[in-house]
């Protein structure tokens, strides 16, 4: 593992086994004011993740020791930090998996490394949880057995806190912001991925259902997320 700083950049893990390539996002990132770590394997990547405690990872799928798939879901047993995967596997399955695992956006290789970046600092423009230095000014939301805690970016089922990602959260501070409002794919994406994201609306939907997985619950039987038809998504049953 290898790393270049900027004093209050953000940290960012790139993950990859091509040195090439690597070394061109690290570039970039650095030249964007991001501090950088590299780790090549899986196994290199959970430990820098540990390590290091990332604000983002660029994480590329296809890798040795541990495929990326593993990477993400033994980070995501201790970190929340933003995943961002880049793959070769051009079939959505494989892309939709990453996004089961816990990963918060993707790019297919060959993928543009100042696209790359932009998602980066798209995502670190997402609300964190708070650090301690300032006191919480932001609401709690309760629907049913559910708890919103938007200051601490917490959220609580019937008393249990749950794991969610960042994305995850924001989908769901989202909705629960304006209960009675229905959102469409494309505000849901400009809310929690910013109006600058360029993609397809189906990202959304792997979301919700990650999300309704955590929340016990399923599309046809909704307790707090629902889906209207041909529209979008609200909180609760309106």
């Amino acid at each position: 593992m290898s790393s270049t700083s900027n004093a209050g950049g953000a940290m960012i893990l790139v993950v990859e086994d091509e040195e090439a390539l690597a070394g061109v996002v690290r570039s970039y990132l650095h030249r964007a004011g991001h501090r950088t770590a590299e780790a090549r394997t899986g196994p290199a990547a959970v430990l820098a993740a540990r390590d290091l405690g990332p604000d983002v990872i660029v994480l590329d799928l296809g890798l040795p020791g541990l495929d990326g798939l593993e990477v993400i879901r033994r980070i995501r047993a201790f970190s929340d930090c933003y995943v961002l995967i880049t793959t070769a596997r051009a079939q959505e399955p494989d892309r939709l998996a990453g996004l089961a695992e816990g990963a918060d956006d993707y790019l297919v290789k060959p993928f543009s490394v100042r696209e790359l970046v932009a998602r980066v600092d798209a995502v670190l423009r997402r609300p964190r949880a708070i650090d301690g230095t300032a006191p919480p000014v932001a609401p709690t939301f309760a629907v049913g057995g559910l708890e919103i805690d938007e200051a601490a970016q917490q959220v609580r089922l019937e008393g249990r806190e749950l794991a969610l990602t960042p994305t995850e959260r924001g989908l769901l501070l989202t909705l629960a912001r304006r209960p009675a409002q229905v959102f469409t794919r494309r505000q849901l994406l400009e809310s929690v991925w910013g109006d600058t994201w360029l993609g397809d609306d189906h990202l959304v939907d792997v979301h919700i259902a990650n999300l309704r997985r955590k929340l016990d619950e399923s599309a046809a039987a909704p307790r707090f997320v629902t889906t209207v038809r041909g529209v979008g998504y609200r909180m609760g049953k309106g």
